[in-house]
């Protein structure tokens, strides 16, 4: 990180902790640096003048000053706060779990990457907008994938790399990509993936998002493409793996198989929806159960 003593930077705040009697401890993405975490002094204080600007999903200008340990924030505005996603329900959910997939692919000091902070703002715009958002979540999957090194292999097969024909195919989460009929009558642990879901997630891996709004998937395929984005990120080899040549970003999240003990989020979840649960988000058919409620499911909001 270049050495500085104060910048201004644009940022989405990710989530923030109580510090102290007053403070919070901001984690931000910024456009100019990436994660980091800042201290926002006295913003617990019902005459702060930052609080307002320093909530979960908002977007904002910032200036940071450079602390003993932590940032500071020294000034502050609001460029967007995203009000919606505040006041519906299901827009938080869908907002807190593209905060929860950015921050298990991000690490502090990682460095700027514009165009993952540039997709955050633009999903939540959309989400925002949408009344659905099945195709705002599904795009920024594929596209946050693609950004941090993680893309599936969809167009040839994963284990043969032989060039994926127009049929029916298997999908294997620990490989990382679709397995051809050849290759899948011999290997365990694949899931089918029927064709017409195939060409869609192509379709949103490769396409901007007006084109891939263009899309009218039928309910069957939103729910088979919900499964299969849901089960590759669930699953910690995908994220273990090196990524692909050419990658700027190594994630941390997912070093080791996390187990529902000593995976916070997990094991809160856990305690708090009455079951285990390996995604991100539990799910009811095609729709998301909203999770960002104080005591319940992923936490934005830390508490001691």
């Amino acid at each position: 990180m270049t050495d500085f003593r104060s910048f201004r930077a644009s940022a989405i705040v990710l989530r923030h902790a109580d510090w102290g009697e007053a403070d919070r401890i901001l984690t931000l993405y910024t456009r100019e640096q990436g994660m980091v975490r800042a201290l926002a002094k006295g913003a617990r204080k019902v005459t702060s003048r930052k609080a307002g600007h320093l909530q979960p999903f908002t977007h904002i200008s910032v200036q940071l000053a450079k602390g003993r340990d932590l940032l500071i924030v020294t000034q502050v505005e609001t460029l967007n706060a995203f009000l919606p996603l505040h006041e519906d329900l299901m827009k938080t959910g869908h907002a807190a779990y593209a905060v929860e997939l950015l921050l298990r692919f991000s690490y502090e000091e990682e460095g700027a990457n514009p165009s993952v902070f540039r997709l955050l703002v633009e999903t939540f715009e959309r989400i925002q907008k949408e009344t659905d958002a099945w195709l705002p979540i599904r795009y920024y999957e594929m596209r946050l994938l693609d950004a941090v090194g993680f893309r599936p292999q969809l167009f040839e097969c994963a284990n043969c790399n032989r060039k994926i024909l127009p049929e029916d195919q298997f999908f294997s989460f620990m490989a990382g990509g679709v397995i051809c009929p050849r290759c899948g009558e011999g290997l365990l642990n694949l899931t089918r993936i029927s064709l017409e879901t195939l060409k869609y997630l192509r379709h949103f891996q490769r396409s901007s998002y007006r084109d891939a709004s263009v899309a009218r998937p039928s309910p069957e395929v939103q729910k088979e493409a919900e499964a299969l984005m849901q089960g590759y990120f669930s699953l910690p080899s995908n994220i273990c793996s090196a990524p692909e040549p050419g990658a700027r970003h190594r994630p941390t999240a997912w070093r080791s198989a996390p187990t529902m003990s000593d995976d916070p989020i997990r094991a809160r979840y856990h305690n708090r929806a009455g079951g285990p649960q390996d995604l991100f988000y539990a799910t009811s058919d095609t729709v998301p159960r909203p999770l960002l409620v104080r005591g319940q499911g992923i936490h934005l909001y830390d508490s001691n």
